[in-house]
């Protein structure tokens, strides 16, 4: 391959942030293209060198042709937005019908719930997939949780144990995602955050996830939370019908609006001056992912 074209490609690659496979496809795809473009301008009696300088140009900027493709890959259909948007809706509907106090019914939910995660982990992780993986990873953030309350030396034994599987899972499973692209890391961990952000409103008094004041403050507090859920769902279709990125990344940013304005109206003061510093770094890392991805294309073009 030119060393013109080459760079070419690279740049057009580092700009397109879709799955590596997918780019990998595009990719060879347009080395054909402006390898038939250059041969055909060789033909015509110019050099190697000019006719892929040619060719190049008659292409366009690597960056405008990754913002053309990502528009045409990017864009999922209606039927995968509402498959990709229904967690969060059944997850509001148990809210609303306040079966999240039936303990069957929450199982059946969760178990449903990994195993379609499971079934497009190795369907090469569909577009409407990561919602699910999200609460795919409540079970492991569980246990963890569970541990607490195991007899003083067994939870340490249990931690020695829980920690290094549970951070391999975690890098493994934000890796594989972050192939695709880093907002899609933000669009997994969504449901994480709702769950999160709620759960910093139980008062401290009577115990973390104990107490009848946490049940009384979770059965006032479920229409906001599932109004959390429900913003989560209607992200979660304008992120996947959405063409342009950015379109995707403020899809996001509303979320996390409408998770800080129900968490403010439901909670008051109780949070306290912690509870919302760790709420906003929480919102924070949260749409870090978008970030990450800006910063290391913008050095992996210019370099």
């Amino acid at each position: 391959m030119a060393d013109n074209l080459s760079r070419y490609l690279d740049s057009f690659k580092a700009c397109l942030e879709i799955d590596s496979a997918v780019k990998e496809s595009v990719s060879r795809e347009l080395y054909t293209h402006l390898e038939d473009k250059s041969q055909e301008l060789k033909e015509k009696g110019l050099s190697e060198e000019e006719a892929d300088k040619v060719a190049i140009q008659a292409l366009g900027s690597p960056k405008l042709v990754a913002q053309q493709t990502y528009e045409v890959h990017a864009q999922g259909s209606w039927q995968e937005a509402f498959f990709a948007a229904l967690p969060h809706l059944l997850v509001t509907l148990v809210l609303a019908s306040y079966y999240w106090q039936n303990i069957l019914c929450l199982s059946i939910v969760l178990i449903a719930t990994v195993g379609i995660a499971i079934y497009g982990w190795h369907r090469d992780k569909p577009i409407w997939f990561f919602p699910w993986l999200g609460y795919y990873l409540l079970p492991v953030i569980a246990t963890g949780i569970l541990l607490i309350f195991l007899p003083q030396g067994w939870t340490w034994l249990g931690m020695l144990i829980y920690i290094p599987l549970a951070l391999f899972v975690l890098v493994y499973i934000v890796r594989q995602t972050a192939n695709r692209d880093w907002l899609y890391v933000s669009l997994m961990f969504a449901p994480l955050l709702v769950i999160y952000s709620w759960l910093l409103t139980l008062s401290p008094k009577s115990g973390f996830l104990s107490g009848n004041l946490q049940l009384v403050q979770l059965h006032v507090n479920a229409p906001l939370i599932g109004i959390s859920f429900l913003a989560l769902a209607v992200s979660t279709v304008v992120f996947i019908r959405a063409r342009q990125r950015w379109y995707k990344a403020i899809a996001l940013l509303a979320l996390s609006t409408v998770i800080l304005a129900s968490v403010a109206l439901a909670s008051r003061e109780s949070i306290g001056f912690w509870g919302w510093l760790i709420l906003i770094l929480s919102l924070l890392a949260f749409t870090a992912p978008m970030w990450i991805q800006a910063k290391d294309n913008a050095w992996r073009v210019r370099f």
